[in-house]
């Protein structure tokens, strides 16, 4: 089978890639910042029930930095490029996130370029697609992109907009460049592998605890990881998908007030903290006078921006999950993990 390598094999997204290309038996290879998490991403895996450990590979390599990437690419046929920047909170310096994310896909698609890589899988986002337009009736496609000079347009959304802009200029001007397909989740649920929660599960985990007794109006789009994996690794080698963006979404955006409903619902008596009530809107306004957090909803109030999956569907065959069956998961998981009480 091909050797493939995964960036930022430690997080929520790389793992499960790394899931399902062992599934399929690739040979893998993972970069971490630091190799002192191997066996904790290796214990992780196989807890998750992975298969062939024994074809995982480990190297060290920083978004930041050139050291180790020629390494770690050197006789692979493709690349899944996961790794990327997402706090809960934003920056003060927006290039914090800009950075890393724009310099360090560069770094990985140069890399891939010398070292002869077929093609390059990129994990973008939603955020790439769906911000600095305003409130709309009509489905969001591959076809958009957020309009980075809109004011309201924050620093994450910036940050994978540019590096997947820059991405698709590389692969449009370099001799020798690789293929690249990239894939465009809305907010990632599924099962969680280990304690170093992904942002959106770290919200299910605060529903589920009940430490969030109101929200403001915002909605999200929700998928499976479990299908962003799967998306990842068809668009690797499925001919159609070279040259192509998808997104990744498993049905209309919903509000924080309905995941919570679909918690206490999936979870039963364990999902019984999860009572949200919906901030007025003027009540968000004006903590956001003191909360950076609450400044940061205020352009997304009252927006549901839906996202079309019906490209995935067609090009790359894909059925996803429901949203409810994703969410749902990733607080059995928590539970399974430890990482919430009983």
């Amino acid at each position: 089978m091909s050797t493939v390598l995964v960036t930022g094999g430690s997080g929520f997204v790389g793992g499960h890639v790394i899931l399902q290309l062992l599934a399929d038996g690739h040979i893998v290879r993972t970069t971490v910042r630091s190799l002192a998490k191997e066996a904790a991403v290796r214990d992780a895996l196989a807890q998750a029930g992975a298969s062939g450990l024994d074809r995982l590979s480990f190297f060290a390599a920083d978004l930041e930095q050139d050291a180790g990437w020629a390494e770690a690419v050197a006789g692979c046929d493709y690349v899944q490029h996961v790794a990327s920047p997402f706090p809960i909170a934003q920056p003060k310096d927006e290039n914090e996130l800009i950075r890393p994310a724009v310099d360090g896909t560069l770094r990985v698609l140069r890399a891939a370029r010398d070292a002869g890589v077929k093609r390059v899988v990129l994990t973008s986002s939603f955020a790439a697609i769906g911000y600095g337009h305003g409130d709309r009736d009509a489905d969001y496609t591959e076809a958009d992109w957020t309009d980075v000079q809109q004011p309201a347009v924050q620093p994450y959304m910036k940050s994978k907009t540019l590096a997947e802009r820059a991405a698709w200029d590389f692969i449009g001007s370099e001799v020798g460049a690789p293929e690249l397909a990239v894939v465009n989740p809305v907010g990632i649920f599924g099962p969680a592998l280990n304690g170093d929660l992904s942002t959106s599960v770290e919200l299910v985990k605060r529903v589920i605890e009940g430490k969030l007794p109101g929200v403001p109006r915002l909605y999200m789009g929700a998928v499976d990881v479990r299908d962003v994996a799967g998306m990842q690794v068809k668009a690797m080698t499925a001919p159609e998908a070279a040259g192509q963006r998808f997104l990744a979404v498993a049905g209309p955006a919903l509000s924080f007030h309905e995941m919570a409903e679909i918690l206490r619902q999936g979870l039963g008596p364990r999902g019984a903290k999860a009572k949200l009530r919906e901030l007025p809107d003027w009540l968000v306004r004006l903590v956001a006078i003191v909360n950076p957090l609450a400044r940061e909803a205020i352009p997304r109030l009252g927006i549901r921006a839906n996202a079309s999956n019906a490209k995935a569907r067609e090009v790359l065959g894909w059925r996803f999950r429901s949203s409810e069956e994703a969410i749902v998961a990733s607080g059995e998981s928590l539970f399974a993990l430890g990482l919430v009480a009983e």
